[in-house]
């Protein structure tokens, strides 16, 4: 990626878009105090931001989910289908429970914050999604299954049987994975190490062709491999 001109390759170039200008200020003001971080720029809606991220090239756009005109759903789809493996979205939203969450990470955000986020919370998850983690909260995670569960989809056939292409251990890894576990949490439920559980889950999004961890929720979803409580994967072919 080409960086823009006095663009220092090692500073994470953040992109700040949402309609609300006190919002934007309020986040510009937390994230340029951090040597690590600058921002690049601020974008009032969907529209303006994929125009702000084809100039900036930025590497972490913050984008409000409900936004006037072209909203950040839409927005984040286009930048996944123009920029993708360039940059990563996080999602801006005031509750929790916000039922675009689901919409969002689909499109391809790497995550989501609420707009009332600790500061030191903010820069740790850019600085989290920017290494390549993804920035989903195990809580988040049971209710994105909750939600799934109540409006089932049909399965996808084919991904399901990509399952196969893992081993048993890395099946059980993307379970663990898909219902919100920690990598610590992982380790503690298969009695091996962080070290080991971060190879496991290195593989699983190699072998499915998955970005991050957020893809490999959503993977478990529409393969069906994540269907209730005590779901597994023991027939990729069911």
């Amino acid at each position: 990626m080409t960086l823009p001109p006095n663009r220092e390759r090692d500073v994470i170039g953040v992109l700040i878009v949402d309609d609300q200008a006190l919002v934007r200020a309020g986040f510009r003001m937390i994230l340029e105090i951090e040597p690590d971080i600058t921002v690049l720029g601020e974008a009032i809606d969907g529209d303006d931001a994929i125009a702000k991220a084809e100039a900036l090239r930025p590497d972490v756009v913050l984008m409000d989910v409900r936004m006037p005109g072209t909203d950040g759903i839409a927005a984040t789809h286009r930048l996944m289908a123009e920029r993708s493996g360039e940059v990563r979205v996080v999602m801006l939203t005031t509750f929790d429970m916000d039922e675009y969450v689901y919409e969002a990470l689909q499109a391809g955000a790497s995550g989501f914050l609420l707009k009332d986020v600790q500061p030191e919370l903010l820069v740790a998850g850019i600085r989290a999604v920017h290494s390549g983690d993804a920035l989903l909260a195990p809580t988040v995670t049971r209710r994105m299954i909750e939600s799934y569960l109540e409006r089932p989809r049909p399965v996808d056939r084919a991904s399901r049987r990509r399952l196969a292409t893992l081993t048993p251990r890395e099946r059980e890894t993307l379970l663990l994975l898909a219902r919100g576990l920690t990598n610590a949490e992982i380790a503690s439920e298969l009695f091996v190490s962080e070290t080991t559980v971060k190879t496991h889950v290195g593989r699983v999004l190699m072998k499915l062709g998955l970005r991050d961890r957020v893809q490999a929720v959503i993977y478990a979803y529409e393969s069906g491999l994540l269907n209730g409580p005590g779901s597994d994967a023991s027939n990729p072919d069911a």
